[in-house]
């Protein structure tokens, strides 16, 4: 099985490769990169689902290969929600990592719930036009500083409440994989398409 990435974040694409690849039941994959020069598809969708369809749809619309996208949203329970769907764009749609946790704990200043959840669509598209889709989820608490130099996005914020206290930025590779909503999204999504071969 062949998937092209649809994400140009190298930070998530790092970690699809060593779920994906260490996945059970999917001995023989081969994970391309992103074509360069791809343009960015707008992420217009009404849901995790379709903006993870909307990203799959324009790789594969582009190289007439199947394609593996996801899109993730941080749902923080005192804001209602949000992020969400604009977690990417929080601070703006030109948004560093740094201005959306900015952003974040600034709007979270003097707030003493800070629960939240991670939750990941991971979907393949492939050129007939098949779907399949799979979901992952993440359960923590944002903290008032950042902590941690690993990861990316919101990773110095988010303590998950499966770990030990630490960020997921404070994790090793191997271990925020192993509970974090991506890792788990992709985990589920490998044993779909494994069950498909």
């Amino acid at each position: 099985m062949r998937l092209v990435l649809a994400t140009a974040n190298p930070g998530k694409a790092v970690e699809l490769r060593a779920v994906l690849g260490a996945a059970a039941g999917l001995e023989v994959l081969e994970i391309v990169p992103r074509p360069p020069g791809l343009a960015e598809p707008e992420e217009d969708g009404a849901s995790l689902a379709d903006n993870a369809r909307i990203k799959a749809r324009a790789v594969v619309n582009a190289t007439g290969q199947a394609a593996v996208a996801d899109d993730t949203g941080l749902e923080v329970a005192a804001l209602d929600g949000a992020p969400g769907l604009v977690t990417a764009r929080f601070a703006g749609p030109h948004a560093t990592f740094a201005d959306n946790i900015a952003k974040l704990l600034a709007e979270l200043e003097g707030v003493g719930d800070r629960r939240a959840r991670w939750r990941t669509v991971a979907l393949v598209c492939f050129p007939d036009g098949i779907e399949v889709a799979a979901e992952g989820s993440c359960d923590g608490v944002i903290t008032e500083s950042p902590r941690g130099s690993g990861g990316f996005g919101y990773d110095p914020v988010f303590v998950p409440d499966d770990g030990d206290g630490r960020t997921l930025a404070e994790l090793s590779p191997e271990e925020k994989n192993a509970i974090s909503h991506r890792g788990r999204a992709f985990r589920a999504l490998a044993q779909r398409l494994g069950a498909r071969r």
